[in-house]
């Protein structure tokens, strides 16, 4: 059996056709979905790229791994279990068609062959689908013939969001530089005003007003990336391989639009950016257009790989392997609560239940939230109602349970608080910002 594993880049699950999003960005991923199972609440408990890949890799949590922050110091520890060199070890030929080897050195480890296209591009993100397919594809028909693991690595839904010219009028119709518009008039007052304004907003023609026309052009990115899926899943086709190939699709995390003062970025805990999709099309095993609701995460990746592939599981793995409820042996739920975290913008961490969000902030953000949020995802799914005060009772019990299970695993591992140790990275930034305009 091959493996393909197909990682794009900030991608939210709810701006897909097959997670019931109302543009048609996806019929490639529909398609793809149709085909496998779609798992309706899969979390990122890390994020953003270098946490979120880390966990995905080790099948750990983030406060084992300890990767917690992105543009941090922290490395992983070479003892502990990685994908690719587990999956060398079983007998397949490894490949990366990859640019994370820019950011931390060991997101190589285990690849016989790392393929980096970014490296034609000052700004790594900036690599399109097509440069990443003209990788892919060649590699893909070269090696079909053997058991290979390849992950692609696509980057086009990041910002900023540039979309080919026939994809971006795609979704909107309107004035993106009216004046009357003022939804992102409080982008202004923050850092991601002037690095949107400065770097990103020229490139679109001028001083862009509408919120939903960035909105639409992330849209338009994704049916781009769509249709590049399309190229290199009809390319495993012509190859014969595909129904010996299982062919594996998530995100790392998703984007804020502009909801909770975050203007197209990735940190706050909330669903836009932790709930990302999983996709997985395996012929003969999953059952075509079947569905799992309850929660998976990020760390049941790995050892769902290494199940399917017939390869040891090291202990030292915390997810769970998602084979039993891919082949249909078992519909019961993995978790009754997932933990989140982030140490990069802002330092936070958060208990995701079926129904319930609690986040706790382990030092004052730069959006001046509250430092306990709780929502009711049942009724609130856009998490605008912040239920602390009303509802103190429930958010005192899930504090205590967030908190009691972030003790006893700081004390299995003999470690601080990893968002205490480390701190923010990027955010100090935004700090740095605040403190030269003189907002102290």
């Amino acid at each position: 059996m091959n493996i393909v594993l197909i990682d794009i880049d900030t991608l939210r699950a709810d701006h897909l056709g097959c997670y019931g999003y109302h543009r048609p960005t996806s019929p490639t991923v529909d398609r793809l979905a149709s085909e496998g199972m779609l798992f309706e609440n899969c979390l990122a408990p890390g994020i953003p790229t270098t946490p979120a890949h880390a966990t995905i890799y080790t099948g750990m949590h983030p406060i084992a791994h300890r990767i917690v922050t992105h543009g941090g110091a922290a490395d992983l520890d070479n003892r502990l279990p990685f994908l690719p060199e587990q999956l060398e070890r079983a007998g397949y030929t490894t490949c990366a068609i990859d640019n994370l080897y820019d950011i931390k050195r060991w997101f190589a480890r285990g690849y016989e062959f790392y393929i980096n296209p970014a490296r034609r591009h000052r700004l790594g993100l900036m690599v399109t689908c097509d440069e990443i397919n003209r990788r892919a594809i060649p590699w893909l028909k070269m090696h079909a013939r053997e058991k290979f693991f390849l992950f692609i690595h696509y980057w086009d839904l990041h910002t900023p969001y540039l979309p080919p010219a026939r994809y971006r009028n795609l979704f909107y119709q309107g004035d993106p530089f009216d004046p009357a518009n003022k939804s992102l008039e409080a982008m202004d007052r923050q850092i991601f005003g002037e690095m949107w304004r400065d770097f990103w907003f020229p490139k679109l023609g001028g001083y862009v007003t509408d919120a939903e026309y960035i909105v639409s052009l992330y849209d338009g990115e994704i049916r781009y990336l769509d249709d590049g899926i399309a190229r290199l899943l009809e390319a495993l086709d012509e190859t014969g391989a595909a129904e010996d190939t299982l062919v594996l699709l998530t995100a790392d995390h998703g984007e804020s639009m502009y909801q909770h003062d975050i203007f197209f970025d990735h940190h706050g805990l909330y669903e836009c950016n932790i709930r990302v999709p999983l996709i997985v099309r395996w012929p003969g095993r999953a059952a075509p257009g079947s569905r799992f609701t309850p929660m998976a995460q990020h760390p049941d990746l790995a050892p769902t790989l290494l199940d399917a592939a017939g390869a040891k599981i090291p202990p030292e793995t915390e997810g769970q392997s998602l084979v039993p409820i891919l082949t249909g042996e078992s519909v019961e739920p993995l978790y009754d609560a997932v933990v989140l975290g982030e140490c990069t913008w802002q330092a936070k961490w958060g208990l995701r239940t079926d129904r319930h969000k609690f986040i706790l902030s382990r030092q004052p953000d730069l959006h001046g939230s509250p430092v306990r949020e709780l929502y009711d995802l049942s009724h609130d799914p856009g998490e605008e109602i912040n239920l602390i005060d009303t509802h103190p009772d429930l958010a005192r019990s899930l504090e205590d349970r967030l908190e009691s299970w972030i003790a006893r695993r700081l004390e299995s591992l003999g470690l601080p608080d990893p968002l205490v140790e480390q701190g923010i990275t990027l955010g100090n930034r935004w700090v740095e910002w605040n403190e030269k305009r003189g907002k102290g």
